[in-house]
């Protein structure tokens, strides 16, 4: 089953400020796990709602939802950086970290 997801974001990496010229261990999103946590989070869904919207069981959106938080809480207490998986940017060459 193939997932629904809206490709709305053009920034796909974060990273502490306090330390940029560290490049430390991070964690990586996947395009479903951002598309729940807009839809859940930002938008407000249910994820009934949101599983129906991406094309998934509401079991699947579920776990998804759970890994990207977890992921989120991961980076933010231990001052992780976050990359996005399928970066469009890095695809087309144009992302200024990413080796060409």
């Amino acid at each position: 089953m193939r997932r629904i997801i809206n490709e709305a974001s053009e920034s796909r990496c974060y990273k502490p400020c306090c330390c940029p010229e560290e490049e430390g261990e991070g964690i990586s999103l996947q395009p479903e796990e951002i598309e729940l946590i807009r839809l859940i989070d930002l938008e407000g869904l249910e994820q009934e709602e949101a599983a129906e919207r991406l094309g998934v069981s509401r079991k699947t959106a579920w776990r998804d939802l759970h890994e990207a938080r977890r992921k989120i809480a991961d980076a933010l207490v231990n001052g992780k950086g976050i990359q996005m998986s399928g970066c469009q940017k890095a695809a087309e060459g144009r992302c200024p970290k990413c080796p060409k």
